[in-house]
């Protein structure tokens, strides 16, 4: 991938699948598997346009709009669209290379895809977000579709921005359809599609821990560290509260929340009141200065919580944004006890992090083995209940929130499950060493995609 030298987030995610591959026995099983990873690493089309739009002063203002249509071998393109300054080409392509990977893993038939603006929802007023919605859709309407291309929500992009997005393109369209996922749920939604990818990374962590302990531990009296305070984080936070955890930190753009002291626990109340200052697109610093927030948090500016959480540290799921545990801060998690990393961002952890916990998946003498979920892996929950969405919509149904949730919960041990037995099989560890959930993960994703590919003649 050297001809793409201003791509970093999209090398990197390409360099983390290839090495996987290399490091396995695949390629020495069956090499022609080699030239299906040069074929899936090219979109199969990326679509670019210009977003004109009219703020509330009357002023033209200009964004660029993407979608990234990476793969299509297991079904239409599915995943979301992030509205916020950072994006960019690389990372949209970094996203929905991940993303085709994470689809084959939830086991529904869904291809790999990504879009969004560089577009600011905050700051703006609803009327400005709904104008920049309505330009945004009329270009994009022509390029997606039930049985074509199914985007969703992402960082930036909330109900009320599908809702915007969704009434444009019925209204250009003059037809209804799920085109989109995470609608509202009297017009299409499935119910959990909000708390989805939380819930899931949650369960994919039950199951590590599980594992692990041969069935004798649970979430029940471990100290949790959460990163974020978006919606993954919340509803992660509230499972793990739900199943007897201890959330002991949350985090946004601008610093992180840590519990004072080594006892205690964010209570649900508390996540609640930050998802709703997070609904008026506020920071989480102005609570931290609350009589009710101060006495039991502590607010650092500018900073991550995994290095400034007092005592033990059971289970860190990294739930904010891409690249947020550098390689000394996976030291840190480890040093302060933690066993099981699961990412509910995509590619939560820098190579260096994910080498570090690699490293540790032996007993190192006086310490317990580290579990590592990739995100590709661990925060596929919310791709997969919208998966769900699309099958409701095609029925013209709606399931119970009981049943949603049996299925996610299915979906995710699956998840864990496929990734386990695909290490065992593709990645001899020594002896004493775990099997790598990662390796695992992009392994068992990739060779289901690759042989459907092969199917269609897209290589051979």
């Amino acid at each position: 991938m050297s001809n793409l030298p201003v791509e970093p987030e999209f090398e990197q995610a390409y360099k983390e699948l290839a090495s996987t591959l290399e490091n396995s026995t695949l390629f020495q099983k069956k090499p022609e598997y080699r030239k299906a990873l040069q074929v899936v690493s090219v979109p199969e089309r990326i679509v670019q346009f210009r977003v004109v739009w009219e703020d509330d002063k009357g002023q033209v203002q200009i964004n660029r709009g993407f979608r990234v249509q990476f793969n299509s071998a297991l079904g239409p393109y599915k995943g979301g669209l992030r509205f916020h300054p950072s994006v960019n080409l690389s990372i949209l392509k970094f996203l929905g290379f991940e993303q085709i990977f994470k689809n084959a893993l939830t086991g529904l038939n869904m291809g790999g895809g990504k879009g969004g603006s560089d577009f600011d929802p905050k700051g703006k007023s609803d009327n400005e977000i709904r104008r920049f919605c309505v330009s945004f859709m009329t270009e994009l309407c022509k390029h997606i579709g039930a049985d074509t291309d199914v985007p969703a929500g992402d960082i930036g992009v909330t109900g009320r921005e599908v809702g915007f997005m969704f009434g444009q393109y019925k209204k250009i369209r003059n037809q209804w359809e799920g085109v989109l996922t995470g609608k509202g749920g009297s017009w299409g939604g499935s119910l959990i599609r909000p708390e989805a990818t939380g819930y899931g990374v949650v369960y994919y962590t039950e199951h590590m821990i599980k594992h692990a302990s041969g069935g004798k531990e649970s979430f029940a009296g471990k100290r949790v560290a959460i990163s974020g305070s978006g919606n993954v984080a919340q509803y992660a936070a509230l499972k793990v509260i739900e199943l007897g955890g201890s959330v002991i930190s949350l985090s946004d753009s601008q610093g992180a929340l840590v519990l004072v002291g080594e006892e205690g626990s964010f209570t649900p109340e508390e996540i609640n009141t930050i998802a709703a200052i997070k609904v008026e697109r506020k920071q989480i610093s102005e609570l931290a200065s609350t009589s009710a927030f101060a006495s039991k948090f502590k607010y650092i500016a500018g900073a991550r919580p995994w290095t400034n959480i007092a005592g033990r540290i059971d289970v860190a799921l990294p739930s904010a944004t891409q690249n947020e545990v550098s390689g000394d801060e996976a030291k840190a998690l480890i040093a302060a006890g933690c066993k099981f990393i699961a990412e509910g961002s995509n590619m939560g952890s820098t190579q260096e992090a994910i080498d570090v916990f690699e490293a540790h998946r032996d007993a190192n003498p006086g310490a317990a083995a580290i579990w590592y979920a990739p995100g590709k892996a661990a925060n596929a929950g919310g791709v997969a209940v919208s998966g769900l969405e699309m099958a409701q919509n095609s029925a013209r149904v709606n399931w119970t929130r009981e049943e949603v949730d049996s299925r996610l919960k299915n979906i995710m041990e699956d998840c864990f499950n496929n990734g386990l037995a695909t290490a065992k099989e593709y990645v001899t560890p020594a002896e004493g060493v775990l099997p790598s959930l990662v390796a695992g993960s992009n392994i068992a994703g990739f060779t289901k995609v690759a042989e459907a590919m092969k199917d269609h003649g897209d290589w051979w």
